[in-house]
């Protein structure tokens, strides 16, 4: 996603990474950190929203919605605030 960020937004960034040879160490780099923002985003957004293990135990359905649900909301700040922008200064 951010490759075709780069390509559209700023392709003179993508061109120099490429002809430097970072464009994988790069990316690689970026999306390992969007994972791990991704991770923190929604365990913060469970502990804070009251999706615990006991909810898994007791109301599964209920348990998965909520968490389909954070997940794409957690989804969304990462790739604004990551995927969308990392890099573009």
């Amino acid at each position: 996603m951010h490759r075709e960020y780069l390509r559209e937004v700023h392709p003179a960034r993508l061109n120099t990474l490429i002809l430097t040879g970072e464009l994988w160490t790069y990316l690689a780099d970026l999306n390992e950190q969007a994972q791990e923002r991704l991770d923190t985003i929604m365990e913060q957004m469970k502990a804070t929203e009251g999706v615990t293990e006991e909810l898994k135990r007791t109301q599964q359905m209920e348990w998965v919605q909520r968490c389909n649900n954070i997940h794409n909301r957690a989804e969304e700040i990462v790739l604004h605030d990551i995927i969308y922008s990392y890099g573009s200064n």
